[in-house]
């Protein structure tokens, strides 16, 4: 029985809730999880000792972001990488990300936790790989920023050691060796990573793609990853050149080169997922191998559209992604679930790809990428994880059905957001943060990066 003193929270009858369950009147919650649904009409069966009403909100499980680069907040719409597709983009990058500092990881993490924690985010998988001379610590400055706010993190560690010179893409100011990656890892693990149900921060290994990471670098992590049971993570079928590169490189195209460094099991998921043909996408379901959908990132790119429904279709779990905040420009997650939808109903027809559809691959969809069974929906046992909205908006105005109308009218901010029962925005505000000095120190460290470039 329930203690008397425990808080329970009743979020009742809201306007419409994206559930399997009939729980139209409402969610109750005691500590950090879902303990009753509530049918409409209905009161709860235990006695409440809180109350929101509901009753203009839409509720949403909290929406899952399954890859960002935190720190490229810092260099959004950068004039030199302005109109370019990817390779050229990151090469005229890699010079300016060199420079990162410490105080610079901190506050990009915070600033890019911050905007999805508005967006109605609650957990975020950010790809890190990125480790310049005096940032060998970036993973734990991330995990403090990701504390701070009180939204659930996995934070990848990843990494680069192929450089130019070697025949990769990146220089060789921004990548690490071998044993220095593995090494560190392995330290991140022991250090942050939680495997426990309710977790808040968890860490998974995620080398950075084909083109900047040794195959012996792939293989050493897989291995790390079963014998700490992560997850792996890395960019994979982005573009054509990445699949000339691995034809060149290795004499393989990209799957058969995840293949043969041990990587095609269900512990992985991918960045992208677009240049896959018919055989790979069964191949890629059959072993349960996630993917990351990054529908904004993918346009300003130019890189391609993934094939959503038919990774989905074929097994494999299939989450939405943000991408790095330099190619997308943003780190908002509701809007990245409208380009979800827009795009993948282009590709495949307005009667095939549903507003719903959409919001199952933010939600259970992205949790399934992370290897999480206690986030992603709105059930007895999960963690209280919520993202409510409200209609309220010009834009929604004469909406008939408010689930369709919060991603075709195109919702754009949270008006209370919980992480694991707690509020962590109300109103449209965080709490305990202060915006002010977070956009000043941003905007701060952003332009030292960029004079920092334009010196050298």
């Amino acid at each position: 029985m329930n203690s008397s003193n425990a808080r329970q929270l009743w979020i009742k009858n809201p306007l419409a809730i994206f559930s399997n369950e009939d729980c139209q009147g409402g969610i109750v919650i005691e500590g950090s999880k879902i303990v009753e649904l509530v049918k409409a009409g209905a009161k709860p069966s235990v006695t409440v000792n809180e109350v929101f009403d509901a009753s203009r909100h839409v509720v949403l499980p909290g929406l899952i972001n399954t890859h960002h680069h935190f720190y490229q907040t810092l260099t959004r719409a950068f004039p030199t990488a302005l109109d370019k597709p990817l390779f050229p983009w990151l090469k005229s990058l890699y010079p300016v990300w060199a420079g990162l500092e410490e105080h610079q990881i901190y506050w990009s993490s915070r600033l890019a936790l911050a905007e999805l924690l508005l967006s109605g985010c609650t957990t975020a998988a950010d790809h890190h790989y990125l480790f310049p001379k005096g940032l060998e610590n970036a993973v734990d400055l991330q995990v403090d920023a990701a504390n701070d706010l009180g939204i659930r993190a996995t934070i990848t560690r990843g990494s680069m050691c192929l450089g130019e010179d070697e025949g990769g893409l990146p220089p060789r100011t921004t990548i690490q060796s071998e044993q220095t990656i593995i090494e560190d890892s392995e330290r991140v693990i022991k250090k942050f990573h939680d495997a426990n149900e309710g977790a808040m921060i968890q860490i998974a290994l995620a080398p950075c793609s084909p083109f900047s990471v040794t195959p012996e670098v792939m293989k050493a992590s897989a291995q790390l990853a079963q014998r700490y049971g992560v997850h792996l993570h890395t960019h994979l079928a982005e573009t054509h050149d990445e699949t000339d590169f691995c034809l060149q490189q290795f004499g393989l195209r990209p799957l058969d080169y995840l293949e043969s460094v041990g990587w095609l099991n269900k512990k992985t998921w991918l960045a992208h997922g677009i240049h896959f043909d018919t055989d790979e996408i069964k191949r890629l379901g059959s072993n349960g191998v996630g993917i990351s959908h990054c529908p904004s990132s993918n346009m300003i790119l130019s890189s391609g559209i993934c094939a959503a429904s038919a990774l989905e279709e074929a097994g494999s779990p299939l989450g939405i992604g943000v991408d790095g905040s330099a190619s997308n420009d943003g780190s908002n997650m509701i809007q990245e679930v409208r380009m979800a939808f827009l795009l993948q109903r282009l590709k495949d027809g307005a009667e095939n790809v549903s507003h719903l559809d959409a919001l199952r691959w933010a939600t259970a969809g992205s949790a399934a990428c992370l290897g999480r069974s206690d986030i992603g929906s709105i059930a007895i046992g999960r963690q209280a994880d919520l993202a409510l909205f409200n209609l309220d908006e010009a834009r929604f105005s004469g909406h008939g059905d408010p689930l369709a109308a919060l991603i075709l009218c195109g919702a754009h901010s949270a008006d209370y957001v919980l992480v694991a029962g707690n509020w962590r925005v109300k109103k449209g505000e965080i709490e305990g943060l202060d915006m002010d000095l977070l956009l000043s120190e941003h905007k701060q460290s952003a332009k030292k990066l960029a004079q920092r470039y334009a010196e050298a």
